[in-house]
């Protein structure tokens, strides 16, 4: 099992439910309110007025063998609109309950 943690702009937020959808992942825990910075190019996500936008974020946890498709799907998303952006993480999952 591999944990998917997608971080991603605020005005991303259906399409990435969408995308979830579409790949049949049901369960996700969505983290909202996300400040940060991209490694990059990312401009900060504070919520301010000087930096108002805002990130979420959701966390699903897949069968390995669903990963690379996932993947592929964040990164057309990211593709759509480079500006706005979305980033994907993978941890493995030792043990569940």
């Amino acid at each position: 099992m591999k944990s998917v943690f997608i971080v991603f702009n605020q005005a991303n937020t259906e399409r990435v439910e969408y995308m979830l959808d579409e790949l049949g992942i049901s369960g996700f825990t969505l983290f909202e309110q996300v400040q940060g910075r991209g490694t990059k190019t990312g401009e900060p996500r504070r919520g301010t007025h000087t930096w108002p936008e805002m990130n979420s974020a959701v966390m699903v946890v897949v069968e390995d063998d669903r990963v690379d498709e996932l993947l592929q799907t964040v990164r057309k998303l990211d593709n759509r609109n480079k500006t706005v952006g979305v980033r994907a993480f993978v941890w493995n999952i030792e043990r569940m309950v």
